[in-house]
């Protein structure tokens, strides 16, 4: 898990949510060096024996960490992992997912362990089972040099917590906690229960609010609002084709949607100068109708 890296499927660029975490996890480290560390655990610790006295321990655990490594593993993986989905799913959908995952760490070790837990390890560990169900096949650089793809290495932190946690393994590393983010993540992605309303579950799981497959109209309305700030921007799931566009476009349509597809499959870099004045030319026309 550490050392990781990836061409992002999206064009890298930091995401608001991914940032207020890195920082909110940053000052909040920073603090417990200042206050001392055993104060701080003591009261926003998440520990199974104090859920009644502390309860809001189920939320201040995931933004605790025993040590510098601690922390700087469990960013390294937001801040790599993060930004694609959050860039997939908007802001909203994915600070959900965060935290359901993180609440996730919580249930396992509150029904099989004892032990006080702190870390955002069962929340990222969330994220990459979601990154791998999104894009399966991504290469995952380990240590920079070896690459594996997502699936794969994700299926082997799975098995790697599935034993640790059952198999007696401490070492300080709360394993339920990372099982729990796995079982979150998964179950919630493949319930298919966004916003709220539970529906049946689809293949080819994209994340919150990919229910439907969306029209033509659809996709050249989102590619009219890219770049989103703060990712909350959600087409009508019910859209027709914009107004405006000729039987004669159906050709540029369709060079779109591919485009739009080589986008979500291998990140902006890789488009060509003439992909890129495509989707500037059929940006600036759907906005102005």
């Amino acid at each position: 898990m550490r050392q990781v890296s990836y061409q992002a499927p999206f064009g890298f660029r930091i995401t608001p949510w991914v940032k207020r975490l890195l920082i909110a996890n940053g000052v909040v480290f920073l603090l417990t060096l200042a206050l001392g560390q055993s104060l701080v655990f003591r009261w926003f610790a998440f520990s199974p024996s104090d859920i009644l006295t502390q309860p809001w321990g189920v939320v201040t655990y995931m933004f605790l960490h025993g040590d510098f490594w601690h922390l700087f593993v469990n960013m390294l993986v937001l801040f790599f992992f993060g930004p694609p989905l959050e860039s997939r799913w908007g802001s909203r959908e994915f600070i959900k997912f965060y935290f359901i995952c993180g609440f996730g760490g919580v249930a396992l070790s509150f029904l099989f362990a004892s032990y006080s837990i702190v870390g955002a390890s069962a929340a990222v560990y969330g994220l990459m089972l979601a990154f791998a169900m999104n894009w399966p096949d991504a290469p995952i650089y380990i240590w920079g040099i070896f690459p594996v793809k997502a699936k794969w290495l994700v299926a082997f932190l799975f098995v790697v917590s599935v034993l640790s946690a059952f198999g007696g393994a401490g070492g300080g590393i709360a394993h339920f906690a990372h099982l729990g983010g796995l079982a979150a993540g998964f179950l919630y992605l493949k319930s298919d229960w966004w916003r709220g309303k539970p529906r049946k579950a689809k293949s080819g799981v994209k994340g919150p609010g990919s229910g439907k497959k969306k029209s033509r109209g659809t996709r050249i309305r989102r590619l009219a609002i890219v770049p989103q700030d703060d990712g909350e921007q959600e087409p009508d799931s019910g859209a027709v084709d914009s107004p405006g566009w000729s039987s004669q476009d159906e050709a540029l349509l369709d060079e779109v949607d591919r485009i739009l597809d080589k986008i979500s499959a291998r990140g902006m870099s890789s488009l060509t100068e003439k992909e890129r004045k495509i989707l500037d030319e059929v940006s600036r026309k759907s906005r102005s109708n």
